[in-house]
């Protein structure tokens, strides 16, 4: 798969007039909203700038593939902008749902030479890659990076891990409630409103990564509406209503 990667400062590389600054700078890392979120705040400040000489930005529209499972990583990607899903077509046929990125995850940095997912955005998604090759090179000339890296791929991994023991004994409202304090924790944590979540996902991606049916996750939103911890004033916008009673039904199995 081919992607068509717009580098941050090549139109300001090729003339030095004030649009095209401007334009570098609108398209660049002084405009990323994430990049507090970000792995590069783990370079020093001297150094950004040849990071974004390295980098550009990929456009996806809804249901465009980033990546297939079995391809070669070339990149690696921070998300700016929308949301994408993890993907696994078992033996059986059935789709498995491994996560969600959102703005400020980063994709791509592993061990492993090939993608173990298919990663395909939900809504119109914007993301800040970078080769794995320069990557390398920067994580050998700043520890700092290679260390914050490392810190992700620990914090994921333990989240993994918790997750698939919680979903062995949860029940499917407590695996929705969690479900949703997750999503608001994420939204805090990009510094917007975590009361209000505007989720990309349809009912069936909640689902599949839920380990339940459709039907059960409707089910589960009508009851967790009807014990009054959420309201659903659109299809994509959940409120929540209740936090201390959707944070004891998430731990009621702990």
């Amino acid at each position: 798969m081919t992607l068509r990667i717009h580098r941050h400062a090549s139109e300001a590389a090729t003339t030095r007039s004030d649009v095209a600054e401007r334009h570098a700078a609108e398209h660049g890392c002084g405009a990323c909203v994430v990049r507090h979120l970000a792995v590069c705040t783990a370079l020093p400040a001297d150094r950004a700038q040849a990071l974004e000489q390295m980098s550009g930005d990929v456009e996806l529209e809804p249901g465009q593939l980033l990546a297939r499972e079995g391809e070669a990583r070339k990149y690696v990607f921070t998300v700016t902008a929308g949301a994408l899903r993890r993907t696994r077509t078992l033996a059986d046929g059935r789709r498995l749902v491994a996560g969600f990125l959102m703005p400020g995850d980063y994709i791509g940095f592993s061990g492993a030479p090939r993608y173990r997912h298919t990663i395909e955005a939900i809504v119109g998604s914007t993301l800040c890659a970078v080769s794995r090759e320069d990557m390398r090179a920067l994580c050998e000339a700043h520890p700092g990076l290679e260390h914050e890296l490392m810190e992700r791929a620990c914090v994921e991994l333990d989240a993994t891990r918790d997750k698939l023991m919680s979903l062995a004994r949860m029940t499917p409202p407590e695996r929705l409630a969690g479900f949703l304090l997750d999503m608001a924790g994420r939204r805090r944590r990009q510094g917007l409103d975590d009361a209000v979540l505007q989720l990309p996902m349809t009912r069936t991606d909640i689902a599949d990564y839920l380990g339940l049916t459709i039907e059960t996750v409707s089910r589960c939103f009508t009851r967790l509406r009807g014990e009054g911890l959420i309201a659903t004033p659109e299809p994509h916008t959940v409120q929540l209503l209740d936090r201390k009673r959707l944070d004891a039904l998430a731990e009621a199995s702990g």
